[in-house]
């Protein structure tokens, strides 16, 4: 189970976020933020799949405002990516994508 945590202008996501719940949170992708969401911690999944991954770069890169079609202007910072997910980091070599790990 996924959840979604609001804590002012960032959002703890927890859990697992595996295709299967990818399938399920995609057609509401752009209701899981408030407008002021401005960074996404991921220190509290406990597992990424590759489909997961996907969908936190789509999260990362979606406006926050419709007002600008520029995604690099509203882009959301992804921090603390937990052990499981820097491995994915790694293997992928997406670390441009995710802000440095404080762990």
């Amino acid at each position: 189970m996924i959840e979604f945590e609001q804590q002012g202008d960032t959002c703890l996501i927890k859990g697992r976020l595996t295709q299967e719940e990818v399938i399920q949170l995609w057609p509401n992708r752009h209701q899981l933020f408030t407008e002021s969401t401005q960074v996404v911690d991921l220190s509290a999944l406990t597992y990424v799949d590759s489909a997961g991954v996907a969908m936190l770069l789509a999260l990362k890169g979606l406006n926050q405002s419709k007002k600008d079609t520029d995604s690099e202007t509203n882009s959301r910072t992804l921090i603390h990516p937990a052990a499981q997910l820097q491995k994915m980091i790694e293997l992928y070599d997406l670390d441009t994508f995710f802000a440095e790990s404080s762990c």
